[in-house]
């Protein structure tokens, strides 16, 4: 598993695009900013972008421990298809809405907690981070 973070339009999915040649390369994309949360597996290579935005929703109807449980049930379901075949690759591209000023409203602060929590699991399961500022990688694991 990859995962990929940085702040909000800094070129996380460009950046993706060219580390794994996916004009080339076939792939699945999958795009919460787009309406879509899941998909079929049915490519080697799979990408997940947004992440953010299916914790912002779940984060609407579910307590914290739920939206943690949830979140590792998925990525647990996700590593056990990866690791089903040496050739898979699950890529999981997330903003970053941890820095700044803290949120009024409770729901977005309720968002953006369980969001840092999201992206710490991520970064535990995944054998590969990197932080993507500007279009520049940083690799952090």
């Amino acid at each position: 598993m990859h995962f990929i973070t940085g702040g909000r339009f800094n070129g996380k999915s460009e950046w993706v695009k060219n580390f794994y040649q996916l004009a080339d390369t076939p792939h699945k994309w999958i795009s919460a900013y787009h309406g879509e949360s899941s998909g079929d597996l049915d490519r080697n290579l799979i990408v997940f972008e947004g992440i953010e935005l299916m914790i912002r929703e779940w984060s609407q109807a579910l307590e914290f421990e739920e939206i943690r449980e949830k979140w590792q049930e998925m990525l647990e379901k996700w590593l056990q298809w990866e690791n089903a075949d040496v050739n898979r690759k699950v890529v999981l591209i997330g903003s970053d809405i941890s820095k700044g000023i803290v949120p009024m409203e409770a729901l977005d602060r309720k968002w953006r907690d369980a969001s840092g929590w999201a992206f710490q699991d991520a970064a535990a399961a995944a054998d590969r981070v990197d932080l993507i500022w500007y279009g520049i990688n940083q690799k952090i694991k």
